[in-house]
C-alpha cells in the first residue's frame, strides 16, 4: 500500500503528490467518514501557517469534510498548537494543521489532531489510507441534504490568546522588560507580539510581515543568529525566536548568545524541581539531546527518560512516565501541566516566568548547563536501506564512538521527513567533533550515494 503518513503527518512539495488538491480533498472525506456515528455530526477545525499554498489545501480539505456530512471551522492562520487548543475549546472532533513547520514555503503538510489535543494513532492513519486508496470514498458520501457546512471562527486568535494568558499566573507582568521576537513571517506574527504586548512588555519585532514565500527564510528559530546581532546592537533582555508555525522556540540571551532547547529544559526542569513542581522528578529529553543536558539533570538530580526524534515519540514518554516537562534541542518542548503539543510561546511564557521568579538574567539562567560541541552533517540520499546493512558506514560508526569513549557520542539516523541521513556527533573539542563527524560522512556518501 502507498503510504501517505510519515513520522509528523503528511509532507511534501506543494502541488506535488501527496500534497495536492485531489489528495487533500480525499484526507478531508477519509477524516470526516472515521469521526461520524449514528446521530453524531462531526465538527471539524482547520487552520493553517502562512504559505501561499495554504489557501489551496483549505480549500480543498474544507470541501472533502464538508462533502462527507461533517462540518468545518475555519480558522485561517495560527500556529500549530493554538489549532490544537481550539479544536478541544470548540468541541470539535479534530483539527487539521496546514503546515510544514519549519520546511521552505515549498513545502507543505497536513497533521491532524484530535479532540484530546493528540495526534492520530497509527491505525487512525491506516484507516485514513485505507479509505483513499482503496477509492470507495466516493461511494460512501451522504445523500445532498446531508452535506456539512463551513464557517469562519472570528474569535480564535482571542481564544488562544486568553489561554496563552491563563498558564501563568496573574500576578506574573513583563511590564520594563525589553522583548525582542522573531516570528519566522510564520503563524505566530500576529499572536506573540500581541500577548507580550499585553502582558506590559516593551516589544520590538521581525518578521512579522508573511506574503506566502517568505516564511522561515533566513529568519526565526532556524536562524536565531539573526536576532542575536539586533540584540547586540540595540539590545533586549531577552530575543524569542519562533518557527513558522509556532511550535518551537530558541532563545536569545541579553548578550546574543543563543539559548537552544536543551538549555531551557535544564532551566525550567532545575527551576520546577526547587519548587517542587517537577512531577515524579522527572525530565523527558531526545536521543539528540546535548550530554550537557543529560549531565545537567544528573547533577541536580532530575531523573531521565529518552525518547526518539519526534514530539510524538517525546509525548508518548512523557505520558507513560507521568512526566511534565519534555522536549528536544530544536527547541520543540512540551510543557504538559498546559498542553499537550509543543508550544513556543507557552515556553517563552514558562522561561519568562523563571526570569522573573528569581530576578536573574537569561544569561546567568543559562550558565546551568554547559554544552558540548556538536557537529551535524545532512547527507542526500535517494533511498533509506537499513544502515545495519551497510559494513564501511557501521566500521567508521564503531571507530569514532571508541575514540570518544564517555566524552561523546554519536548518532547517525535516516530523517523521517526528509530525504536525508543525519549525522550527529558530541566531543570533548570542536576539533575532535568536526573531524569525527566528517570521517563518519564520507564513509555515508561512499556506501549511501
Amino acid at each position: 500500500m502507498k503510504k501517505l503518513f510519515g513520522t509528523d503527518g503528511i509532507r511534501g512539495i506543494a502541488n506535488n503528490y501527496p500534497i495536492t488538491s485531489s489528495i487533500s480533498l480525499k484526507i478531508g472525506q477519509a477524516l470526516a467518514y472515521i469521526l461520524k456515528r449514528k446521530g453524531h455530526r462531526p465538527r471539524i477545525v482547520v487552520g493553517k501557517d502562512t504559505r501561499l499554498s495554504g489557501y489551496m489545501i483549505e480549500s480543498a480539505m474544507a470541501s472533502g469534510i464538508c462533502s462527507m456530512g461533517a462540518d468545518v471551522v475555519l480558522v485561517g492562520p495560527m500556529p500549530t498548537p493554538g489549532i490544537s487548543f481550539i479544536t478541544n475549546n470548540m468541541d470539535a472532533d479534530a483539527g487539521v494543521v496546514i503546515s510544514a513547520s519549519h520546511n521552505p514555503f515549498e513545502d507543505n503538510g497536513i497533521k491532524i489532531f484530535l479532540n484530546s489535543g493528540l495526534k492520530l494513532n497509527s491505525g487512525q492513519e491506516e484507516k485514513i489510507e485505507e479509505l483513499i486508496f482503496e477509492d470507495n470514498l466516493k461511494n460512501l458520501l451522504p445523500p445532498s441534504p446531508q452535506i456539512g457546512k463551513a464557517y469562519r471562527a472570528e474569535d480564535a486568535t482571542g481564544r488562544y490568546i486568553v489561554f496563552l494568558r491563563h498558564t501563568l499566573p496573574k500576578h506574573i507582568s513583563l511590564e520594563g522588560l525589553k522583548v525582542a521576537v522573531d516570528c519566522a513571517n510564520g503563524a505566530t506574527y500576529k499572536v506573540a507580539p500581541t500577548l507580550f504586548r499585553e502582558m506590559r512588555a516593551s516589544v520590538t519585532t521581525e518578521n512579522v510581515d508573511p506574503d506566502g514565500i517568505n516564511i522561515n527564510k533566513d529568519s526565526g528559530s532556524l536562524h536565531p543568529e539573526i536576532l542575536s546581532e539586533k540584540i547586540k546592537k540595540n539590545g533586549a533582555d531577552i530575543g524569542l525566536a519562533f518557527d513558522g508555525d509556532g511550535d518551537r522556540l530558541i532563545a536569545i540571551d541579553e548578550k546574543g548568545e543563543t539559548v537552544t532547547g536543551d538549555k531551557i529544559i535544564a532551566i525550567c526542569a532545575t527551576h520546577m524541581k526547587k519548587r517542587g513542581a517537577l512531577k515524579n522528578n522527572l525530565a523527558v529529553t531526545s536521543v539528540m539531546s546535548n550530554i550537557g543536558l543529560l549531565k545537567c539533570l544528573e547533577k541536580n538530580g532530575i531523573k531521565r527518560i529518552e525518547a526518539p526524534v519526534g514530539d510524538r515519540f517525546v509525548l508518548e514518554k512523557m505520558r507513560k512516565h507521568n512526566a511534565v516537562i519534555g522536549g528536544e534541542d530544536s527547541g520543540h518542548i512540551i510543557f504538559l501541566n498546559h498542553h499537550t503539543t509543543g508550544d513556543g510561546i507557552i515556553t517563552a511564557l514558562q522561561l519568562l516566568s523563571v526570569m522573573e521568579n528569581t530576578g536573574k538574567k537569561l544569561s546567568e539562567l543559562a550558565s546551568v548547563m554547559k554544552t558540548y560541541p556538536q557537529e551535524l552533517e545532512n547527507i542526500t540520499v535517494k533511498e533509506k536501506p537499513p544502515l545495519d546493512e551497510k559494513p564501511l558506514l557501521q566500521k567508521k560508526i564503531k571507530q569514532v564512538e571508541e575514540e570518544l569513549g564517555d566524552s561523546g557520542r554519536v548518532l547517525v539516523r535516516y530523517s523521517g521527513t526528509q530525504p536525508m541521513l543525519r549525522i550527529m556527533v558530541e566531543g570533548p573539542t570542536r576539533e575532535k567533533t568536526k573531524s569525527a563527524a566528517e570521517r563518519i560522512a564520507q564513509a555515508a556518501r561512499n556506501e549511501l550515494t
